[in-house]
Formats: C-alpha cells, sequence, structure tokens
C-alpha cells in the first residue's frame, strides 16, 4: 500500500536542508537546468530550488521558510503557504514569475511553503 512519503526524504533534509514530507510522485526535487520547464522556487534561506513535474496533475508537500518568488512552468501551478497561523494560496502564472510570501504581503512577513499542486 502507498504511503505517499517522499523517497529519501531523511537524506534530502540532512544535505540540503529542505523538509519534503509526502506526495503523488509527479512533482520532484531536481537539479536546476535551465529550458527544462521546471518549476523555480526562490527563498531567502537558500539557493534557488528547482521541481520537475510529470503527468497531467501533481502534488507534494514541503517545507521551504523565506519562500518570496516561484517561476511557473507549463501546468497551471497553486502553492499555499503559511505564516504563523495565516495561511494564503497564490496562483502561479505559467512561465514567468510570480510574487508569493513576503513579497506579496503588505506586511512583508515571512512565508513558508507548504504544498505545491499542478495541472495541466
Amino acid at each position: 500500500m502507498e504511503d505517499f512519503d517522499y523517497p529519501q526524504a531523511d537524506k534530502i533534509l540532512a544535505e540540503k536542508n529542505i523538509v519534503l514530507k509526502r506526495g503523488d510522485g509527479h512533482i520532484t526535487l531536481a537539479d536546476c537546468v535551465s529550458g527544462t520547464g521546471q518549476l523555480e522556487v526562490w527563498a531567502r534561506s537558500k539557493d534557488k530550488i528547482c521541481f520537475q513535474v510529470t503527468g497531467n496533475s501533481g502534488w507534494l508537500t514541503l517545507e521551504i521558510p523565506s519562500v518570496y518568488g516561484i517561476k511557473g512552468n507549463d501546468y497551471a501551478t497553486q502553492v499555499d503557504m503559511t505564516t504563523g497561523t495565516e495561511e494564503k494560496s497564490f496562483d502561479i502564472d505559467k512561465n514567468t514569475w510570480t510574487a508569493v510570501g513576503e513579497s506579496a504581503d503588505e506586511q512583508g512577513r515571512e512565508f513558508m511553503l507548504v504544498e505545491i499542486r499542478t495541472t495541466k
């Protein structure tokens, strides 16, 4: 029975300090390669973080603090983020940059990326 836990999450946490929790396997952490149609996540706490997206739809729960921008790909993408007890969702523009988290917040609060959802 599939538990949807992200494979090698402990190793990724130890090596890259990124918490990957659960997903359906259609959104996976990837080495960043230009021109490959990856989702790019920008956070103050890290370098650029890239995700490969496959299939007709996908979801991934994770924890990346201080995210302020995401570059979309060919998929319709939505992300959920939290600050304190507040949760906000953002629609990510296809193939361009979208301000999210603190760069889209009137108060400039830091937000943690907690879920990515995609559909073709």
